[in-house]
């Protein structure tokens, strides 16, 4: 809904979907649902936790955090300017308002997105927020509910914001585990890193009317296929036909339908006592089985970069690793391992061609080993769609993954993909669902998880193959959020500002290195691995023989705990630590 005049904004407003002019009270009292055409206005989250909770049993959770600017990130403004304004303008300290409350006497703990605040992107604070959240309903044994609303990741924060998916998909994994109820609130519009990660993967994923949601945006998709989307594209209804959502909700019965779930699913569980809460001395620290305290992950930025190679610039290794003659998952697979054997199929009716997965050997140790595939020919990279895997794609990963747990041999995943495929067809079998069903599963997988980021690693597609126990990346490969193109697209001018973009969303190796985001970087030749594909393969292999064999010793609970670990330092809190170390 739009406002007619200044004058006439708290009294008249006019439809966005018939462009009837309605009446102020009158459409708050219709939950501002147009009564004309039945066109759901976006809510704030302060509104829509006024129409769904119970009077008098809200519970603000904190939502002030420390103050990162983790890549001191500038396009035509400074970072810190737009957290600033948004804050002023929404009167909210970040994109997301948690608390606690009940609905229909039934106690949940809630996580509202708010679209107003820079486009209600996940950034390390609202990924923060909503694991508090989480972790709260596991403390409490409450159902957490979420309503998203999300254009996606936070460009600004580079891959740590890529992280977010991943922390806040194993804070759902551990309800999960315990029983507990989840539940997701599509609302318009919910897109990018929050649709692939925790908006599908609750056991519950319902969608407002009106609400669209989808891994690509419409536009994105138009830019990248040139081909008209079908009616009612990514729309509620749209997902329910393609089997996305449990149910498309009117927003006057949301309230309703929400009580009857969490009633059903209280009515099944016993009554136990609520878990004492007990904050540890940092987020970083957790307790193993035995009482021991796990001990912290690495800290790069506190070690230094001591035999970190050099790097170059940052749109120069952009199109290092876009190089055509760069290995791939298959030149590795010959080169670094032995005895590949091919598994196909997602078992539900594709094989994608952009990854390959089966079994091979490293230094006579069997292992799992799942990678895109590019090509290096026009007709190789058309064949395998660039490397940018469709949802059966991922399902064939998830399936090799969950087979290798079932026999006990670890995983080495190679990622190098634009992102996921953004096509028609791959929304329409639920791209977003897919890779967050991969994120989700690697957060609990029983056996060890290695990563090598060899090219680029583009968004969520690569973070589908890269929730790991370690992961390492070649020197002139790239890691990120978004592609320089994109980012420039969107917060510069024009697309002629992709190298400043590369420079600002520090995506190269020693920069994610920094971050925490990678563990270690596997040196090239000196020219570049494209140019000594042997040297640069018996450089890997030691890396990879280095960095798995001392994982294979840990136990599968241990191994799950520090895993869990490893991502969840990637909040507001660890990026403040680091923004104090630059």
């Amino acid at each position: 809904m739009t406002a007619t005049a200044p004058r006439e904004e708290q009294l008249w407003s006019r439809c966005a979907g018939c462009a009837s002019l309605l009446y102020r009270k009158r459409l708050r009292r219709n939950l501002d649902v147009c009564p004309e055409c039945g066109e759901h206005a976006r809510l704030g989250a302060p509104e829509r936790l006024r129409q769904l909770v119970d009077q008098g049993s809200l519970c603000l959770l904190p939502d002030r955090l420390p103050e990162a600017d983790p890549l001191e990130f500038v396009d035509v403004l400074p970072y810190p300017h737009r957290l600033t304004g948004a804050r002023a303008s929404t009167g909210l300290a970040e994109g997301v308002v948690c608390a606690t409350a009940t609905i229909g006497g039934h106690p949940v703990a809630l996580a509202v997105m708010d679209f107003r605040f820079l486009g209600g992107s996940l950034g390390c604070a609202v990924g923060e927020l909503i694991t508090r959240a989480a972790e709260r309903a596991l403390d409490d044994r409450t159902p957490l509910v979420l309503i998203t609303a999300s254009g996606g990741a936070r460009m600004q924060e580079g891959a740590l914001s890529l992280m977010q998916m991943a922390t806040v998909s194993q804070a759902i994994a551990a309800l999960r585990e315990a029983g507990l109820l989840t539940v997701s609130v599509l609302t318009d519009p919910t897109y990018g890193g929050v649709a692939a990660s925790f908006a599908t993967n609750t056991d519950l994923v319902l969608a407002e009317s009106g609400a669209r949601m989808g891994f690509a945006g419409p536009r994105v998709i138009r830019q990248i296929t040139g081909r008209a989307l079908p009616e009612g594209f990514q729309t509620a209804d749209f997902l329910l036909r393609h089997g996305q959502v449990d149910m498309v909700v009117q927003r006057r019965s949301l309230r309703g339908r929400l009580a009857a779930l969490l009633a059903a699913t209280r009515a099944g569980r016993p009554a136990r006592p609520p878990v004492p809460r007990q904050e540890p001395a940092s987020h970083h620290e957790r307790l193993a089985d035995d009482g021991a305290v796990l001990a912290r992950p690495t800290d790069p930025a506190a070690e230094g970069d001591a035999g970190t190679p050099a790097v170059r610039d940052a749109w120069d290794t952009v199109r290092m690793a876009r190089h055509p003659g760069r290995p791939t998952t298959l030149d590795y697979l010959d080169s670094v391992f032995d005895g590949f054997v091919e598994l196909h199929g997602d078992r539900l009716g594709a094989d994608c061609p952009a990854i390959v997965g089966g079994v091979a050997r490293l230094a006579g140790r069997h292992v799992m080993v799942i990678g895109h595939q590019k090509g290096h020919t026009t007709a190789e990279l058309v064949a395998r769609n660039f490397g940018m895997a469709s949802p059966a794609g991922h399902r064939k990963a998830l399936r090799l993954m969950r087979l290798a747990a079932r026999l006990g041999l670890p995983v080495v995943t190679l990622v190098d993909t634009p992102g996921a495929d953004p096509g028609v067809s791959a929304e329409e079998q639920g791209q977003a669902a897919a890779i967050a069903e991969n994120i989700l599963t690697l957060t609990v997988l029983p056996t060890p998880v290695l990563a090598v980021i060899t090219g680029e690693g583009g968004s969520g597609g690569a973070l589908a193959l890269a929730v790991a126990d370690r992961v390492l990346m070649l020197e002139n490969a790239v890691y990120s959020v978004i592609s320089p193109e994109g980012c420039a697209a969107i917060l510069w001018p024009d697309r002629s500002a992709a190298p400043q973009a590369a420079r600002a969303l520090r995506l190269t190796a020693p920069d994610l290195r920094r971050l925490g985001v990678v563990d270690e970087v596997v040196s090239e030749p000196s020219s570049a691995a494209h140019d000594d594909p042997a040297e640069t393969a018996h450089r890997l292999r030691a890396a990879l023989l280095a960095n798995l064999l001392p994982l294979l010793d840990v136990p599968p609970a241990m191994l799950v705990r520090l895993r869990r670990q490893r991502f969840r330092r990637f909040g507001a809190n660890r990026v403040g630590a680091r923004a104090g170390l630059r």
